[in-house]
């Protein structure tokens, strides 16, 4: 599978380091009354998506970005890649 980089162009999947679905770039707020809850959720609780979903991909033989792929996870056919920064500044993370 090739990951084309935002800043490096293509690479071979084998440079990157699958983590996971990308909704953890949304952590629980550790100060609300639930936040027992929501970090159980966060932490233990996935979706295992039959299709398209966003994932997050660490950069490990490379520059060490971290990145956004979406992907088919039946066909493994990429629709995008973004860095996970970009992603994380946009849903209000990260500033």
């Amino acid at each position: 599978m090739i990951i084309d980089h935002p800043l490096l162009g293509p690479r071979d999947a084998a440079e990157f380091v699958y983590k996971g679905d990308a909704a953890l770039i949304d952590r629980p707020d550790w100060q609300a009354e639930d936040a027992a809850d929501k970090f159980h959720e966060y932490m233990y609780l996935r979706d295992n998506v039959a299709g398209e979903m966003a994932e997050l991909w660490y950069h490990e033989h490379g520059d060490r970005s971290w990145l956004v792929v979406t992907r088919n996870t039946l066909t493994h056919k990429i629709t995008s890649v973004e860095l996970a920064r970009d992603v994380a500044r946009r849903r209000g993370r990260g500033k």
